[in-house]
């Protein structure tokens, strides 16, 4: 047997003639311009050379700019193919063409070609097919052989347990909904919403929603939207008649319940310049003229640089809050004004309450996520953390479930996990959110078993709470900048007790709405096949 060498596996790739190659030039004359910029990839592999020189002696740039993560979960064939072809410094691979083109240095708007403009259109293209596609009427089940009427069947003939079949159904329901404008009311009807949306937070009834808005000349303003549906099932959103305006920066906001569950919303304001920073708890009806009601507390604390806030709704602490600071964690009482003050070693960026006991959750720039029992009195040896473990990077946002033994938090590097308090262990993991540097907040509700998130790339993700199954991918209507990441509210009675179930989007100056029900047209008459397949489970028990 004849022994193989090196020389003769590369036998198959040795060159052509010099008459013979693509995008060379002979006596000083161009074959084409698209010979010369454009390389075969078919010539191009792990054992060719780069490309050369063109002949009017314009060197390639030696490197590139390391290309960025994709902004989807589910990447086009395109971006596959393109991955796929070996990536050239100084090149730009086009998967349509089968072929490289050279990429110019600099990011000036002289400049035709960056890698940045063609990831950005890359994107783009991936973000209107993903558009085309939830268009469709018909839509790709979230699992394998799931649909409505298979489950009701099932249920029906005793085979799924009521709490299964609900669970999903909810999960056929998303995975259907499709995207509808909806027009904000005003008694100013002359002025129309041209502000963008910033935050959306809805109370729990999800009967309003309180907003933020960027305003143009800066600062923000904000108000509450509230919500109505009527019996013909079309949503209605209507803006309360006062709106506030402030040169300062909202960075948290939660509602609180001081006189009567949610009658009150607690804003953390970032000083500018002069203006110093607070803490302000605002009387609901404040935003209204036709309520009759009195307004209420209405005090505001001199907290500066708060990153974070939450209320108690514990009944030994119910007019408690908290807020997170550089470095220190703040307890306050909001009638009595007493204070206890918590040193720890990082920003705190995150907080939420639990609710059968009054324990305070706390997430960190550094990636510690701690607990403090309020009725314990504050050390100088941090001996009052009652639980604490860590994540990979900055924490964003903290959720504690109903069982109240588990604990949802996500920070910077994308990763969303769900924590057992007890053993201070993940036991599950929700892949595909995005985000690198961005304050993004996450929705859990326990009732659908859903977890929702909006990611630093836009898109809206849906994640059954029970498995970390990825449910739906949801793309913004509006280009994707980090400015327009949208806010969303999630229910399944957007209204009242008996509003519709759906997903609410804010972005740039608009409102959208995600209902379950796939005929839904404004202000028409509707049916509800949710209701329906819900109550017939219920007949069936």
């Amino acid at each position: 047997m004849k022994k193989w060498t090196w020389r003769e596996g590369q036998r198959p790739h040795r060159r052509q003639g010099a008459g013979h190659r693509r995008g060379w030039c002979r006596d000083n004359r161009q074959r084409s311009t698209q010979d010369e910029d454009w390389y075969d990839h078919r010539n191009a592999g792990p054992s060719n050379r780069a490309p050369q020189r063109r002949c009017d002696n314009q060197p390639a740039p030696s490197s590139a700019s390391s290309s960025s993560p994709s902004p989807s979960s589910s990447s086009s064939s395109s971006s596959k193919s393109s991955s796929a072809a070996p990536e050239l410094p100084g090149f730009y691979f086009d998967s349509e063409k089968n072929r490289y083109f050279r990429l110019l240095p600099g990011h000036n708007n002289c400049n035709p070609l960056t890698r940045e403009q063609l990831q950005g259109k890359e994107r783009e293209k991936q973000r209107n097919k993903m558009i085309a596609e939830d268009e469709k009427p018909k839509k790709k089940a979230p699992r394998a052989g799931l649909n409505s009427s298979l489950l009701l069947q099932k249920r029906q003939l005793g085979l799924l347990p009521e709490n299964s079949y609900c669970r999903l159904i909810h999960e056929v329901k998303v995975s259907g909904m499709r995207r509808h404008k909806v027009e904000i009311k005003s008694t100013d009807n002359s002025n129309p919403n041209t502000d963008n949306f910033r935050i959306i937070v809805g109370d729990s009834a999800c009967e309003r929603v309180f907003t933020v808005n960027d305003v143009a000349h800066g600062g923000c303003k904000y108000g509450i939207m509230n919500f109505s549906s009527s019996s013909r099932g079309s949503l209605s959103v209507e803006m309360c008649d006062n709106l506030y305006f402030t040169n300062r920066k909202v960075n948290s906001i939660c509602w609180a319940s001081v006189n009567y569950p949610d009658s009150h919303v607690l804003l953390c304001l970032v000083g500018v310049a002069d203006t110093p920073g607070c803490v302000s708890l605002l009387p609901a009806s404040l935003f209204s003229n036709s309520n009759p009601d009195q307004p209420g507390m209405l005090c505001s604390f001199k907290i500066s640089s708060a990153w974070s806030c939450a209320w108690c709704l514990n009944p030994q602490f119910d007019k408690t809050f908290s807020t997170g600071l550089s470095r220190r964690v703040i307890v306050k009482d909001a009638e009595t004004g007493r204070t206890q003050t918590f040193s720890v070693g990082s920003d705190v960026l995150a907080q939420q309450f639990a609710l059968r006991v009054p324990v305070l959750f706390n997430g960190c720039r550094s990636g510690e996520i701690f607990s403090i029992d309020l009725r314990q009195r504050g050390r100088r040896d941090q001996s009052w953390k009652a639980s604490r473990f860590h994540q990979e990077s900055a924490i964003t946002s903290v959720r504690v479930l109903q069982d109240e033994n588990y604990l949802l938090a996500a920070d910077m590097l994308g990763q969303i996990k769900l924590w057992d308090v007890r053993v201070t262990k993940p036991v599950q993991e929700y892949k595909g959110h995005y985000n690198e540097h961005a304050y993004l907040p996450i929705h859990v509700n326990e009732p659908e078993g859903l977890l929702l998130a909006v990611g630093q790339d836009c898109y809206t993700r849906l994640w059954s709470l029970k498995d970390g199954h990825l449910l739906r991918t949801i793309p913004s209507p509006h280009p994707a900048a980090n400015d327009l990441i949208p806010s969303v509210v999630f229910s399944s009675k957007l209204g009242g007790c008996r509003g519709l179930p759906g997903l609410l989007m804010a972005v740039k100056h608009d409102l959208y709405y995600f209902p379950y029900n796939t005929d839904y047209q404004e202000g028409g008459e509707q049916h509800s096949d949710f209701y329906e397949n819900t109550e017939n489970a219920s007949s069936h028990r």
